[in-house]
């Protein structure tokens, strides 16, 4: 089942990559930049084939990632290529639409997916409204009952409960949670709850408030439609809420997870039927775009950032610069890939 579980993750993960450098690519060719090779994983080549386009079109050992080589990204890297050819010789705004094309697509998949998904077996949205509390609880004994909306914690806004749930897990001062509740009769007023916290074998910490959550059915076309896009904004919104937890320390990294962990989830999904797979596929496409558009050395954020400082200059930013820059954040994005992965396999085995 092991090995089912693989292929599996590694067809999702092949399909959100393609769909991905597929953008990169159609765009590249619209605007004609001079394109060496289009491959789908990293590492050694294990299948290649050479297009009439001459782009050489490969497959590599490791499925993860993948890369449209382009020529002249930086700086122009080949004296046999006509200069016009090269994507660094581009006017600045077909630069921009290559490189964020990636990540539109992604996201565009993304939704068509989770349209889709809820069109055809529906969807269930979890609302920040209580619909029960477990006896004895922290949420009980600090007097919240069902029918409650939850409207904000800790002073952030919650409009949906993918965004609650990223603001539970993140650290708070003397492990205290401030709700905003509306009660049933239109009164509203600030409850502190402390959660009871358990850890597992590996330290991983748990927090139990003791609330169950109000959920609501769609189907038909234009809820599902609706669904999609409030579903994406949602999940964007949580990963935001995870980037700045990390950043400020409120969030541990023992909460991310690497390629380890994503086997897991998928391991433990496939059971669940198409809909929910569809659902898994639609979320890692979304991560996916939302991780390569950070304005961070390496990924394609990190690129457009500097498309925008030599916009604001008004000159192209020094390509040794660029590119080392580009260097120390590949090499960072290794080293926390490898700390992530050593840390699933712990929590895994």
């Amino acid at each position: 089942m092991w090995f089912v579980s693989l292929l599996v993750l590694i067809f999702i993960l092949g399909i959100i990559i393609l769909v991905h450098e597929f953008g990169h690519f159609i765009w590249a060719k619209t605007f004609k930049v001079h394109i060496y090779e289009f491959s789908i994983g990293m590492g050694p080549i294990i299948f290649t084939h050479k297009g009439k386009d001459k782009i050489d079109y490969n497959i590599r050992a490791i499925p993860i990632g993948g890369f449209v080589s382009m020529a002249g990204e930086v700086y122009e890297d080949n004296d046999k290529i006509d200069k016009k050819s090269f994507m660094c010789n581009k006017p600045w705004w077909q630069r921009l639409i290559i490189l964020v094309a990636g990540v539109v697509n992604n996201f565009i998949m993304a939704l068509l997916l989770l349209f889709l998904s809820a069109l055809i077996w529906g969807a269930t949205i979890s609302l920040p409204e209580v619909k029960d509390v477990l006896a004895d609880s922290p949420m009980a004994n600090a007097g919240i009952v069902a029918g409650d909306k939850i409207t904000a914690i800790n002073g952030r806004k919650v409009s949906n409960w993918d965004t609650a749930q990223i603001l539970l897990i993140m650290e708070s001062k003397d492990n205290e949670y401030t709700f905003a509740i509306e009660h049933t009769n239109g009164k509203t007023e600030d409850i502190t709850v402390i959660p009871e916290i358990s850890e597992d074998e590996n330290g991983l910490e748990t927090k139990t408030f003791g609330v169950y959550i109000t959920t609501e059915e769609v189907d038909g076309f234009l809820p599902s439609l609706k669904y999609a896009f409030a579903k994406f904004g949602s999940i964007v919104h949580s990963m935001a809420l995870t980037i700045e937890g990390l950043f400020t320390g409120k969030i541990s990294l023992q909460a991310l997870s690497g390629p380890v962990g994503m086997y897991e989830v998928v391991d433990q999904s496939i059971g669940y039927g198409i809909s929910y797979m569809l659902y898994l596929v639609a979320f890692l496409s979304i991560n996916v775009g939302f991780i390569n558009i950070l304005p961070f050395p390496a990924f394609d954020g990190g690129r457009v950032l500097f498309l925008i400082i030599e916009k604001i200059k008004g000159s192209p930013v020094n390509s040794k610069v660029e590119n080392i820059c580009h260097m120390i954040g590949f090499v960072l994005l290794i080293i926390l890939m490898i700390y992530i992965t050593i840390q699933d396999v712990f929590r895994f085995f």
